[in-house]
């Protein structure tokens, strides 16, 4: 349909809308619904017609009219509602002057009716109206057919459009609901105590990150949309909350893709007295807990390559995935700067001249390794170079106790045995202040409160970050994170 035939079709329901108005009719809110489709449907929907014929049982329903089929004396109409769609019969006998007013009603109108159910003759539970009210005009017309918006971008920026006419949005956003009930549901079952902490930064923390930057004008300072809530969790493990979690917005001043957007889900959790193979077995659990629930089997299928949840989860190492995908490295020079440096060139790797051989290492698995890690694989062991929070090991201090889980090639959550040496953690801010100065607009500013709280004394603890938005796309089979966003931001229309 062109602008042209919508311009003349707005036109033509916005002079209905005018005699609604002379009338003082116009959008009323006194009509209220008792029954829902679904509800309907489940109570009623095996029920005979003869069940009917014995018993009258009236309901009020409302929704918006999807369809409408007018034959003379008598039409129906279909309804949805939040729960599904019934279907009403209205009959000119019964509503007098409202039958030839609904006639003139559009689809897409809100409307309410009241009446007893039957089965018609189709089989078809139905609504008999006796009252019928127009509860709000649709002044647009929705999309041609029923399959949603065609131009995908459009439906981004007008969801409540896509909403309308795309179940299978509706029910992305529903499993996401879901996926976030359960989350919750399983770290209270384990003790953990739901906090919030702030979402503006004096100081941004927590990951390698660019942040938004503003300006409180009471207080004349600047600051910083959190990029994580990292480091007032562990203030809080500091102050004797020893299983704690945030389910929260971060916000990060980067790219947009299939996988980012600037202002994303996380789920944020630090436990005491745990180390990150605690943390891998919790994943593990949560993902096999995930899909029991929402797909009823460990295998699940996403962008048509089947996941296989069922069983234990790989582990390798850093340096392991880099000699797996990357045959000609040599394994002895994997923590050589000259070595790597001319790897890199050779796969036009861009790299700062101040990056260690640990930055160099991750700079080489990004491009080679992450996309292999298809099903189910804890990548760990990562360089204490790229990990300034994390625990170094006590066996190879080159690396920390860090882990990365990724499925279809994607990380999804990011864990590691937490640092609680206070001069450990002081010197990798310093290291990270001088990338910064090197020109490494990720790397991280010196907290000096954070290290004051360790100071006082932090149990060993682990923690770990899930991307919320990335796991409802696995489950919900997404393609994209915008498919997941209700609301994803996109450059303003011109």
């Amino acid at each position: 349909m062109s602008d042209d035939d919508d311009n003349h079709l707005i036109e033509e329901r916005r002079v209905k809308l005018a005699k609604l108005r002379e009338r003082g009719v116009a959008y009323p809110n006194r009509f209220r619904r008792n029954a829902l489709a679904a509800d309907l449907s489940n109570a009623y929907g095996a029920k005979s017609a003869e069940f009917f014929d014995g018993q009258e049982i009236k309901v009020s329903v409302a929704g918006r009219m999807r369809a409408k089929r007018v034959m003379g004396k008598a039409s129906f109409a279909k309804l949805e509602d939040t729960s599904g769609a019934i279907q009403l019969f209205l009959q000119q006998q019964a509503l007098g002057e409202t039958y030839d007013e609904f006639k003139t009603w559009d689809v897409g109108d809100i409307v309410g009716a009241e009446g007893a159910l039957f089965r018609t003759k189709t089989g078809e539970l139905s609504v008999r109206a006796e009252r019928i009210t127009l509860i709000a005009k649709s002044l647009r017309p929705l999309p041609d057919k029923w399959h949603g918006i065609a131009d995908t971008e459009l439906r981004y920026r007008r969801r409540y459009v896509d909403l309308i006419v795309n179940e299978q949005s509706r029910r992305v956003f529903e499993m996401r609901s879901a996926i976030v009930r359960y989350l919750r549901a399983f770290l209270d079952s384990r003790g953990f105590l739901e906090v919030e902490t702030p979402m503006l930064h004096p100081i941004p923390g927590g990951a390698a990150a660019r942040p938004f930057k503003t300006h409180h004008n009471a207080l004349d300072v600047d600051m910083y949309l959190r990029i994580a809530p990292e480091l007032y969790l562990k203030r809080l493990t500091v102050g004797g909350f020893e299983r704690v979690y945030e389910i929260n917005r971060n916000f990060r001043n980067e790219g947009v893709s299939t996988q980012h957007n600037p202002e994303f889900t996380m789920l944020e959790l630090y436990q005491a007295y745990a180390d990150y193979r605690d943390l891998m077995e919790m994943i593990e659990t949560l993902f096999q807990g995930l899909a029991d629930t929402l797909a009823g089997s460990r295998k699940i299928r996403y962008q048509g390559t089947e996941i296989d949840l069922s069983k234990s989860f790989a582990r390798m190492t850093i340096e392991e995935i880099l000699l797996a995908n990357n045959r000609d490295l040599d394994p002895m020079s994997l923590r050589d700067v000259t070595y790597l440096r001319r790897v890199c060139e050779a796969m036009k790797i861009p790299y700062k001249r101040t990056d260690g051989a640990g930055k160099l290492q991750i700079e080489i698995f990004e491009k080679t390794g992450e996309q292999a890690l298809v099903q189910p694989t804890f990548a760990y062991a990562y360089p204490a170079e790229v990990s300034p929070l994390s625990r170094r090991n006590d066996e190879d201090p080159f690396i920390t106790d860090r882990w990365e889980f990724f499925i279809g090639g994607r990380e999804l959550a990011n864990g590691f045995s937490e640092l609680n040496d206070p001069d450990d953690q002081a010197q990798r801010f310093r290291e990270q202040v001088e990338r910064k100065a090197g020109g490494d607009e990720e790397a991280m500013y010196y907290d000096a409160d954070y290290v004051r709280a360790l100071e006082y004394g932090m149990p060993p603890a682990a923690g770990l970050g899930l991307g919320v938005d990335r796991t409802v796309m696995l489950f919900a089979d997404a393609p994209s994170i915008r498919d997941v966003l209700l609301f994803p931001h996109m450059r303003p229309e011109l």
